[in-house]
């Protein structure tokens, strides 16, 4: 790794956090609504898990026994807006069965692992893959694991600075080789890159008035 590449990871940053400010991400108000989030966001827009979050709050299903009793029947129709609805109720009821089995209904426990630990659990349940794993780790459990979707991957390939075709793993291990492990660096982070592909870098990309506009590996 060269200091340049080391280099061009920090002056992305720096100027996303210069245009956009701090983004204040992940919204949830506990680490179980973070684990609920993360299994609803997957393939939707962030604005219809929001819905399915005000649903279960409104039905007090937002903590760990109670989403374990609601039939997944019932629990599909109030996520319905997420998408993928009776599949995403399947995940986040086999989710809360392994902590309630394997952690008798201690999610903090859970949590409290190392990082390695838990972030292979959490790639062992079906349906958890490692971007909602990362998720997870990064949100919930606090601790630095480097997350990386879709916006990651299409703003760093655009502009050269990783292959087209990256592996997760490699893509996740790069931002973590050339930053410092910090969970409130990695959380603003990504919320950043969230926010310039949503709004800049998307198919079609409106690169004229993005804030990494001519940023080159020489920067």
């Amino acid at each position: 790794m060269t200091t340049a590449d080391r280099d061009v990871v920090q002056v992305v940053y720096d100027r996303l956090f210069h245009r956009f400010g701090p983004q204040h991400w992940w919204p949830a108000e506990t680490p179980f609504e973070v684990v609920v989030g993360a299994i609803l966001t997957q393939n939707t827009a962030w604005r219809n898990v929001a819905k399915c979050i005000e649903v279960l709050r409104r039905e007090r299903l937002l903590n760990l026994d109670a989403l374990s009793a609601v039939p997944a029947s019932a629990l599909a129709e109030w996520i319905r807006s997420s998408g993928y609805y009776n599949q995403k109720a399947l995940r986040l009821k086999n989710f809360c069965e392994h902590i309630q089995s394997r952690w008798m209904g201690n999610l903090d426990d859970f949590l409290s692992q190392d990082m390695e630990s838990l972030r292979a659990e959490l790639l062992s349940l079906r349906g958890v893959g490692p971007e909602t794993a990362d998720s997870i780790v990064l949100y919930a459990a606090h601790q630095p694991s480097f997350v990386v979707d879709a916006y990651t991957h299409r703003i760093f390939s655009r502009h050269g600075w990783i292959p087209e075709q990256i592996a997760y793993d490699d893509l996740r291990e790069y931002f973590m080789d050339r930053l410092t492990p910090d969970v409130k660096l990695f959380q603003e982070y990504h919320a950043l890159l969230v926010r310039t592909g949503h709004l800049h870098c998307r198919r079609k990309a409106d690169c004229g008035t993005c804030p990494l506009h001519g940023v080159s590996d020489r920067h």
